[in-house]
């Protein structure tokens, strides 16, 4: 395992207030709460490379030191002139400079007269209007160029005002937002090069049980492929963080103990998949009582209920389920939103859009949120709806993958019909890419 340092101080920020929940079972929104209420930022900022800034998060706000546009330019291509020429000439106008983007006007236009302009080009001092050129007619006279401008057109017409975009000393992007490629290029748009933004945080991972082997190694009766490593690595990913391999941990409480407490020491949070049960060989939690604080264990939803949360000194500690689907499930509702706020971007909450259900639930048990994997469709009539996969098992991960997203069925209900509206969260709201 890679020899890492303890970390600074000033990353170590995780408020221990000994809270510890005994319920049974918490609810999904009981869950949010107790996550939401201990997590904290805990990274400090660095300043980096705009090629180099795409998906991290701003540390502090950007404030553009300029107009953007820096002048009033040209909307297109066409001619520049004066709205007040126009009657005196009868839009029939001189065309007595030529200004491409980047080469400002060496002098003001004259009364009467028309600039031929391109898209980006500043606008002369003495114009105020621009006429496209699909509409206006060039001719030669005497060797000179002329151009007929139509009547109709407005004071101002397709001319883009300086700042019109992003006024000088604007708060253009403010802190703890997420940098996509939009807000790059509204950074580079005001001439800057660099960025403040937080550091990554470093995850551990962990695998658990005796019976888990990696892919490219041979496997033997009772033994399983450690497809969550993958899939949480790749999870992680797409949360931006430095996410680090420390392997599979056997079922032997004292080396579990040692190695989650090793781990807490050089990461600011620890992601586990697996022990978190109560079964005799589930050791992780046991670990986590024994060298720090556990908040929240058990939660009353599907997949997903043997979860638990807590800290060791100011580092978290977050044990997902074993079973694939779980796991994932419980990493997009809960685990994605911890770290993004300890990342320090506001806490993420998924928009639900409420669909028409393609299937029906006759019963389902009540007093516990589902999560079922869906996707959408269209009916006999062309209607988006939403449907579901029949096979609910934690461990298929082929629902997964052909899935779009979340169908959330509230503690509250006991049966769903067809065409009943229900809450659909697509993947793409969670931080996943579309298909």
């Amino acid at each position: 395992m890679p020899q890492n340092k303890p970390l600074p101080p000033e990353l170590r920020k995780l408020v221990d207030d000994r809270f510890q929940n005994d319920r049974e079972r918490l609810r999904h929104d009981e869950a949010i709460e107790i996550l939401r209420e201990r997590v904290k930022t805990i990274v400090t900022p660095e300043t980096v490379p705009l090629e180099k800034a795409a998906g991290r998060i701003l540390a502090k706000p950007v404030l553009s030191p300029r107009n953007v546009p820096l002048t009033d330019n040209s909307a297109m291509d066409g001619y520049a002139f004066a709205q007040s020429s126009y009657e005196a000439t009868g839009g029939f106008f001189p065309v007595d400079q030529r200004i491409p983007a980047g080469h400002p006007a060496e002098a003001p236009l004259l009364p009467g007269r028309a600039a031929r302009i391109f898209t980006g080009a500043v606008i002369p001092e003495g114009a105020d209007t621009v006429a496209m050129q699909e509409d206006c007619e060039a001719h030669e006279q005497d060797g000179k160029p002329f151009v007929i401008i139509p009547p109709g057109l407005k004071k101002g017409a397709n001319i883009r005002r300086a700042g019109e975009d992003v006024a000088e000393g604007a708060e253009l992007i403010p802190a703890g937002g997420r940098l996509r490629p939009q807000e790059i290029a509204a950074i580079a748009s005001v001439g800057q090069a660099e960025v403040t933004v937080t550091r990554r945080l470093k995850v551990a991972i962990f695998s658990t049980g005796d019976e888990i082997v990696r892919p490219g190694n041979p496997i033997e009766p009772g033994q399983v492929y450690d497809s969550n490593h993958y899939l949480l690595h790749a999870l992680l990913h797409c949360v931006d963080v430095e996410a680090e391999d420390l392997g599979v941990l056997k079922d032997k409480p004292d080396l579990v103990r040692a190695k989650i407490q090793q781990a807490a020491e050089t990461h600011n949070a620890i992601l586990t998949t697996g022990g978190a049960s109560k079964g005799e060989e589930d050791h992780l939690v046991a670990a986590l009582d024994a060298l720090g604080t556990r908040h929240l264990w058990q939660l009353a939803i599907k997949p997903g209920r043997p979860m638990n949360f807590g800290q060791i000194g100011d580092c978290t500690m977050l044990g997902l389920p074993g079973n694939p689907v779980a796991a994932m499930v419980c990493f997009l509702l809960y685990v994605r939103p911890v770290l993004i706020a300890m990342s320090g971007a506001p806490w993420p909450e998924p928009v639900r859009y409420q669909i028409p259900a393609a299937f029906e639930i006759k019963k389902k048990k009540p007093d516990r949120r589902e999560f079922s994997r869906g996707w959408l469709t269209h009916d006999a009539h062309g209607r988006l709806c939403v449907d579901k996969f029949e096979r609910d098992g934690s461990g298929l991960i082929t629902g997964l993958r052909e899935a779009d997203g979340l169908i959330e069925i509230a503690e509250e209900t006991t049966r769903v019909e067809k065409g009943e509206l229900v809450n659909f969260i697509p993947f793409t709201e969670l931080g996943l890419p579309g298909k």
